[in-house]
């Protein structure tokens, strides 16, 4: 598995953390904060595929949250590249 080189942001890990906190959050825009949130000081992390989706699905949803979206784009950065055939 390849090395994780981005780290989540301060901004981003507040944003986050508000996801998750928000009662009216989908489970996958707090899949995908919760990922965020967990990489803000653990650049080893990586995101996980699953999450990844869930990350996707938020960011192409236009009823997520800016908030949400930020999280989730912030998920998938931390998602290694997928290997070529």
């Amino acid at each position: 598995m390849s090395k994780n080189k981005e780290q989540t942001s301060k901004r981003v890990a507040s944003a986050a953390s508000k996801v998750l906190s928000n009662k009216s959050s989908s489970k996958k825009a707090k899949s995908a904060a919760g990922s965020a949130l967990s990489q803000r000081k653990a650049p080893a992390k990586v995101t996980s595929r699953k999450v990844a989706s869930a990350a996707s699905k938020v960011l192409s949803k236009k009823s997520s949250s800016k908030k949400a979206k930020s999280a989730a784009g912030s998920a998938l950065t931390q998602r290694p590249n997928r290997k070529k055939k």
